[in-house]
This record gives C-alpha cells, sequence and structure tokens, in this order.
C-alpha cells in the first residue's frame, strides 16, 4: 500500500529585521512538511490570513494618496466610534469595515462638539453581533412605498416649518419687536417739532469803479457769484459756537430745549455742556449754501413756532451783522490813507507857497512878465533909434564933402544907443553884482510857481480821493437781501413717522443679514 506524499501548506511570515531603526514587514512563503523537516527554515512571526488581509487593505488605503488633514480627521472619527486603530490608515479601515465614511460631512460635523460633551462619560452602546447579513425577505409593496414616500413628505414639511419657525422668531426678536419700538417712540413718545424755513442772500453794492468796469466783471457785480466767498463766511458763522453763544444769551437757546415735556431723547439736560448743547445747535439750526445760486438756506427746528422765528430772526440780524462787518475795517483803511494823502499835499503845497514868496521878496518881482516885458520895450524902442540915426550916418558920409558939424553928435548918440542896448540885454540875461539878472530871476520864479501849481493838483486829487474814500465809508458795500422771509409754522414737521419707521425697519434688516451672514461663514468655515 503506497502513501500519497501531503502536500505543503504555505504560510506567511515576518522576519525580525531593523532598517533604521524601525521594524519592516517582508512576506516569505515557506513550505512546512508533515516529518517537520523544512529546507531552507526561516525564523520569525507567522501572520495569519486576516492580518494579511488588513495589510493589503492599507496598502490600498495609502495609493488613495489622502492628505494629513483627511488622515487626522479618519483617526478621531474612529475614536468617536470607539475603535482603536495603530495608524491613521488602519482608522480608515477599521472604519469603511463598520460601513462608516470618515470624510462623510456628517461625520466631520459631529466632530464640532461642546468641551463638556467631551468630558461625559461614554455610556455602554450596542455592539451588532458578528455575522453574515443576510438580505430583508419582506417585499416592498406599493402602499408601502407611497407610505415612506408620504413619512419622507412629512419629515419634510416638519423640518422646513421648524426652520421657518426659527426664522420667524429671530426675524421677531431682532427686527420686528426693534421696529415696533422705534415706531411706537415716533408715533407716541416723540415731541413734536416745528420747522421755521427762510432764504437770504448776500449781494454786493454798486460802487462807480464797478459800474465803470465792463466785462465779465461788470456783468457779476451784484449779484450773488460775486460774493459767494463772502456767503461761505456768514454762513460758517452762524453754524459756529459764536453764534450758538450769543443765541442763548439773547433768548436761551439752552433753556427752550431743556424743558420738561420735551421727550428724553430730544430733551437736553438742564446741566448740559457747551459741547454738547454745541451738538444739538447743528443738529436743530440747519444752514446750507448754494454755490449756483448764492442763496443761503436756513432751517430752525424748534418745540414751539414761536420760538422757531425768534431765533429765525435773531440768526438774519447776526447774518446782517456779519455782512457789515466783513468791510468795516477795509472801508476805514482806505479812509485813513486817502486822509494821510491829503494831508501830505496840504504840506507840499504850503511849502511850495513859502518857496514862491521867498524868491518874490528876494527878486522884487510878483510876476516877472511885467519887468521882461518893459525891458523888452526899451531894448526895442533904443533899437529904432539907433537904426535911424545908422541910416543918417550913413546918408551924410554918402557926400562928398559931409558936414562934420553934423556927423559928429551923430555919431556920439549912435555909440550912446548901443551902450544903452546893450546894458538893457546885460540886465536881462548877466545882472550885476548886486542883484541877479532877470533870467534867473525868472527861471527861479518859473520853477517856484510851477512847482506851486503841481503841489495844488496833488492837493486837489488827494482832496477828491478823501471825498470819495469818505463816501465808500459811509456806504454800505456789502447787504443782505432776504428772499424768504421766516414764517411761523401751524403743523409740526419732525418727526417724520412713517419715513423713521421704514427707516428704522431697514436698518435692522441690515444689521439682521450681516449677522446671519456672519454666523453663515463662521460655521462654513468651522465645518470645512
Amino acid at each position: 500500500m503506497t502513501t500519497a506524499k501531503p502536500k505543503a501548506k504555505k504560510f506567511r511570515i515576518r522576519r525580525n529585521g531593523s532598517l533604521s531603526g524601525a521594524q519592516t514587514e517582508q512576506p516569505v512563503e515557506q513550505e512546512v512538511h508533515p516529518e517537520g523537516a523544512s529546507q531552507g527554515v526561516v525564523t520569525g512571526e507567522v501572520s495569519s490570513a486576516r492580518e494579511v488581509s488588513a495589510e493589503d487593505e492599507i496598502a490600498a488605503i495609502r495609493k488613495e494618496k489622502l492628505t494629513g488633514r483627511q488622515l487626522r480627521m479618519a483617526r478621531r472619527v474612529a475614536q468617536k466610534h470607539g475603535l482603536s486603530p495603530t495608524s491613521d490608515f488602519d482608522a480608515i479601515r477599521l472604519l469603511r469595515a463598520k460601513g462608516i465614511d470618515p470624510f462623510q460631512r456628517s461625520n466631520m460635523l459631529e466632530l464640532v462638539v461642546d468641551e463638556g460633551q467631551k468630558a461625559n462619560a461614554q455610556l455602554p452602546q450596542t455592539v451588532p453581533q458578528p455575522g453574515e447579513q443576510l438580505p430583508s425577505t419582506e417585499v416592498l409593496t406599493e402602499d408601502n412605498r407611497a407610505q415612506e414616500i408620504m413619512k419622507i413628505q412629512r419629515d419634510i414639511v416638519r423640518r422646513r416649518r421648524r426652520k421657518l419657525t426659527l426664522l420667524l422668531a429671530r426675524l421677531s426678536f431682532f427686527v420686528f419687536l426693534p421696529t415696533i419700538l422705534a415706531g411706537y417712540y415716533f408715533y407716541a413718545v416723540a415731541t413734536p417739532m416745528y420747522s421755521t424755513q427762510s432764504q437770504f442772500v448776500i449781494q454786493k453794492g454798486d460802487s462807480p469803479a464797478a459800474g465803470s468796469m465792463g466785462g465779465l466783471g461788470g456783468a457779476l457785480a451784484g449779484t450773488g457769484l460775486a460774493s459767494s466767498q463772502d456767503s461761505v463766511v456768514v454762513q460758517g458763522y452762524l453754524q459756529s459756537r459764536a453764534a450758538m453763544d450769543r443765541l442763548d444769551k439773547d433768548h436761551g437757546f439752552k433753556a427752550h430745549y431743556s424743558q420738561d415735556w420735551i421727550d428724553p431723547i430730544q430733551k437736553l439736560d438742564a446741566d448740559a455742556t457747551n459741547e454738547k448743547a454745541y451738538s444739538l445747535y447743528q443738529k436743530e439750526v440747519l444752514i446750507s449754501y448754494d454755490p449756483s445760486e448764492g442763496v443761503i438756506k436756513m432751517e430752525v427746528i424748534t418745540a414751539d413756532p414761536q420760538k422757531g422765528m425768534e431765533f429765525s430772526n435773531s440768526l438774519i440780524s447776526y447774518a446782517e451783522e456779519q455782512v457789515d462787518n466783513l468791510t468795516a475795517r477795509k472801508r476805514e483803511e482806505a479812509m485813513k490813507g486817502a486822509l494821510e494823502s491829503f494831508e501830505d499835499a496840504v504840506l507840499a503845497r504850503k511849502e511850495a507857497q513859502a518857496k514862491m514868496l521867498e524868491v518874490q521878496q528876494r527878486t522884487g518881482a510878483i510876476d516877472i512878465t511885467v519887468p521882461v516885458g518893459q525891458i523888452t520895450a526899451e531894448i526895442s524902442a533904443l533899437k529904432t533909434l539907433l537904426l535911424t540915426d545908422q541910416l543918417s550916418l550913413e546918408e551924410m558920409q554918402s557926400n562928398a564933402r559931409p558936414n562934420l558939424a553934423k556927423m559928429r553928435p551923430l555919431e556920439r548918440r549912435i555909440a550912446t544907443l548901443t551902450r544903452k542896448i546893450q546894458e538893457a540885454q546885460d540886465k536881462l540875461t548877466k545882472g550885476s553884482a548886486d542883484n541877479s539878472s532877470i533870467a534867473e530871476t525868472s527861471a527861479e520864479l518859473l520853477s517856484a510857481s510851477s512847482d506851486l501849481e503841481v503841489r495844488t493838483l496833488m492837493m486837489q486829487s488827494a482832496l477828491q480821493a478823501m471825498e470819495t474814500s469818505r463816501v465808500e465809508a459811509s456806504r454800505q458795500t456789502r447787504f443782505l437781501s432776504l428772499a424768504v422771509p421766516p414764517v411761523q409754522a401751524d403743523a409740526a414737521k419732525y418727526p417724520r413717522k412713517f419715513e423713521n419707521t421704514i427707516l428704522a425697519l431697514l436698518i435692522f434688516s441690515g444689521i439682521y443679514l450681516m449677522m446671519s451672514l456672519t454666523s453663515s461663514i463662521l460655521r462654513e468655515q468651522v465645518a470645512s
């Protein structure tokens, strides 16, 4: 009887070895004979078939190239389900073996738990018994399918109603309730406020210089465009603390808004500081300037219409004073300069008169034209006589035998006339050692006379400029023209109940929307 040789069984073993301080696993197939003899015996730990299958699954998971974040998330999910993986890849294997997807969104959200929940003790859980899961023998009929669909639909409707209820609750708390409170304040609590409106423009007066000026400057003179800078200055003054302080001293601005019957939100405290009063002044006294039309618009909001009229008229009077003061210094300086110029011109004319008098006294000639005329006439007469005697002498000399008794006296007379003429000419040009010549005296008198005339003209010009400056100083070059006078209101304009309530609804809705978006973004960031 022959005996068949038993077949050898193959096992997978691990070799005990180390590479860089870590154990390496290397499967080795070894035949084991029944007799206990083996060829090529390798000592090591023998792995079971389950371990071999686990290693193959882990190797397949490694090929999926998962990120470090996914591996850490899988380990946390495995720990949450009470598993004890040896590695992150083993955690994925164990979870998949239990039918759990470690990367499912619901599993990730379940990890975001409260610290208090983490500290709670883990209660015993029902452990499914290992065994084969056989398919159900229950047959799904049409009725059962319809019931399941109805059940799903009811569940969807129930969840939608719950979400809608929560949404309405949040909207009621964050939007509707604050809007109702705001509307209640505007309709029942807020004190009615009256508006007093007025408009005025600052114009430039027509001056002689501006009236004669042509072109664009003459066309804009007297309009609001020519005084835009003045309008801006007046607007700034009416919106300043100085105007508020003056209005408070004259008409009790703080006391009006501190009355007991004004609601607490609009009321000014009795002991309020100037800073709070000025903030209220900026809110209740609205002043705007339109540069295209040159009109200043003013609106005064008060709790009493009569007080609004009083405040408006006072502010307009303050604006008129400010307009008058804008050019007061300029006019004063112009008047002062014109007066100084006139005084200098008068003093210079006095000096010219004194010099003219001194020349007249020294020369003894009031008018130099009189002696010059006399001397000129004398020279002319002497020259006429001389010419007559010279003709007579030439006639006598033309005779063959002239009468010497008549010629000698005629020659002496001609010599005398020639000397007299030379003396008269010397008197005009050279003069004598004691007296200056007529020409010098005439030049000196003419210079003094011309200087006196120039100084007189300068004095007259300075006098005219002074008179013009005096007229300009006495005339108002800027004036305030009231386009729309203030009128006492007969009905309250503020608060605008419906508009303010709708505005409050929009504001609270915007705040709720921003909060909802912020919370949604935060949840998305935490879950991702």
